[in-house]
């Protein structure tokens, strides 16, 4: 006969049992949610080291191609340093390739801006040991206009700061030609001024003569021609401080409109909801 002490001593040891098989299976499971935690944080960290990451545009350069509170994808593997295996996706720099890099000026007037580290985002127009000269609206490149599909820009609707963070609404100029690959904005006072303007008094490199493009640097320019700070301010960027090539727009939010009088936080989801360009989303950066 079993004795009521060993029924329940035997009771207890199967309730211990038990509670181990628990706390082993917990451990289990919090170890396999922290090894996939840690895996899925060293893969975000690897692409967005090496393979993309998301930017944001603060200002107006860039306008139309790019809009104020557009937030883009960048490539940073097509233009990754090294040799280039022909089955990868990788290239050269290219003229009119819209480029993310660190700003190169040793100098700044926006305190917010650090050399080295800020990002930038323009259009390249002239490569290495090229030489390159802005004439008014034109773009001379080894002597030669360069083809820029030139809009007139008839809307500067400025937000409620007085910032031109609102896009051209109104444009006048013939659709592009076969060679004219991108669109870049002008005031219509740039079209009849005399050709050897200097334009905004900031602007000192490459437009009152030709200069040449050192190796390993480009020259960059925003498309919003009359109101970017670019290479013609700041000179050439180094091959090095290239980050990478907008690839396309993720998301965007049009900061020119007005806030939601909503309490929070249903003034955040009208803001979203109603400024967000939903269109935009999914547009490739060109």
């Amino acid at each position: 006969m079993v004795s009521v002490t060993e029924i329940k001593e035997k009771q207890g040891q199967d309730e211990t049992a038990e509670g181990d098989e628990q706390k082993g299976a917990s451990r289990t499971l919090f170890r396999e949610y922290f090894e996939s935690a840690i895996v899925t944080f060293i893969m975000a960290l690897f692409f967005m080291t090496f393979v993309a990451q998301a930017a944001g545009v603060p200002s107006a350069s860039m306008q139309n191609t790019i809009y104020v509170g557009d937030r883009f994808l960048i490539n940073k593997f097509i233009f990754a340093p090294g040799p280039q295996a022909p089955f990868l996706p990788q290239r050269d720099v290219q003229r009119s390739d819209v480029i993310v890099f660190r700003y190169p000026a040793a100098e700044n007037p926006d305190p917010e801006v650090v050399q080295y580290k800020t990002y930038f985002i323009k259009r390249v127009i002239g490569l290495p040991g090229e030489t390159v000269q802005v004439r008014g609206y034109e773009v001379l490149i080894n002597g030669k206009p360069l083809p820029e599909h030139r809009l007139a820009v008839l809307d500067r609707r400025l937000d409620r700061n007085g910032r031109t963070n609102a896009e051209f609404t109104k444009t006048s100029a013939p659709q592009p030609k076969k060679d004219e690959p991108y669109t870049v904005y002008y005031l219509p006072e740039t079209f009849t001024a005399p050709p050897n303007a200097r334009g905004h008094s900031d602007f000192r490199y490459c437009v009152a003569q030709p200069c040449r493009i050192p190796e390993g640097q480009y020259f960059v320019m925003g498309d919003n021609r009359d109101d970017s700070a670019d290479s013609r301010v700041w000179g050439f960027v180094p091959r090095e401080l290239v980050v990478g090539r907008a690839l396309f727009v993720i998301w965007s939010y049009d900061e020119s409109q007005p806030r939601s009088d909503l309490i929070p936080p249903f003034n955040f989801v009208e803001d979203f909801l109603r400024n967000t360009r939903w269109s935009r989303i999914g547009t490739l950066v060109r």
